[in-house]
């Protein structure tokens, strides 16, 4: 057999275990939790190839309430904060038409308030990567003529060659108040912030049906030609959708133990809240009245009655 046929086979596999996950997704009474968790797991990628890498349980404690951003105080020689890779990362999903994805996303910034926390603690980040990111993401928009990885790599050339292009533009920026800024240079390499789109180009490029935001697939670095990089698409893909088959699994078993543990009425709160701890572990009871619509001691009720509460799956 030769390479070509090899790098079919694994191709033609990778496409039929896709579909496996598309089909369980379609069914699945935790599609919004894996979604949730994608969305996570997606943003501690994409600051890794940032220059900040994190863990998912860093993003966690942060969006829980419990720290701070992730390397808010110690990394003070970081290329971009945390908190605006997050940002740019999450506001990708803004115009989805996906009503899960959406009311994943609803729930996040019930949690949290990525926008406030973006222009705290990385206001110089967004101002100069803000007019990088809304290229990026009208060009990964287009209509593809084709599907497949090969066009979306030939995509991501594209983009990279106009961000290029225009990083000396967005070195000057113009803030909310009307100040002119002239922003001094960052790192050449912006590969994290087109890798951010590659979840939608998926979807638009028909690979998948639906956006998955784990599915973020780029190196840090590009290869040298669109070819190499749709092969190392593909190995990245595969591996990706292992992980999610994984990943589902073992939400839908931990839901289904959380749950079972439980001993309340139908109208009882509590299987949701343990559902929504499988993707934020330690909510805090604030964060709990807000998600549930209910008082902060109806809040702090739920919690003590998960006890001891739901484990994370991360």
């Amino acid at each position: 057999m030769d390479t070509a046929q090899i790098w079919a086979e694994r191709r033609a596999e990778t496409m039929l275990q896709l579909g496996r996950l598309d089909g369980r997704l379609r069914g699945s009474p935790c599609t919004d939790i894996f979604l949730a968790k994608a969305r996570l797991h997606g943003a501690v990628a994409l600051a890794g190839l940032a220059g900040v890498p994190i863990d998912l349980s860093d993003l966690q404690d942060w969006i829980t309430g419990r720290t701070s951003p992730p390397r808010a105080s110690e990394g003070l020689n970081d290329p971009i904060s945390v908190a605006a890779v997050f940002h740019l990362a999450i506001s990708r999903d803004e115009d989805s038409r996906d009503p899960i994805l959406r009311a994943t996303l609803n729930a996040l910034r019930t949690v949290l308030d990525d926008r406030s926390a973006a222009a705290l603690w990385g206001g110089e980040d967004i101002a100069h990567f803000g007019p990088l990111w809304r290229t990026v993401r009208q060009q990964a928009a287009l209509p593809f003529p084709k599907g497949g990885l090969r066009a979306i790599a030939d995509r991501v050339f594209a983009i990279a060659d106009l961000t290029r292009a225009s990083s000396a533009d967005a070195a000057e920026v113009v803030t909310v108040d009307g100040r002119a800024l002239s922003l001094p240079s960052r790192a050449p390499d912006r590969n994290w912030l087109i890798a951010v789109a590659v979840p939608t180009m998926l979807f638009h490029a028909r690979v998948t049906t639906r956006v998955i935001p784990s599915f973020v697939l780029l190196p840090k670095f590009l290869p040298p030609t669109p070819a190499k990089l749709a092969d190392m698409m593909a190995d990245e893909l595969a591996k990706a959708v292992r992980a999610g088959l994984q990943e589902l699994d073992a939400i839908e078993a931990a839901s289904a133990d959380a749950i079972d543990a439980l001993s309340v009425t139908k109208r009882s709160r509590a299987p949701l809240l343990a559902r929504l701890q499988l993707a934020y572990p330690g909510l805090q009871a604030k964060a709990v009245a807000q998600l549930l619509e209910i008082s902060p001691q109806g809040a702090r009720k739920l919690l003590a009655s998960l006890s001891p509460p739901a484990s994370s799956t991360a």
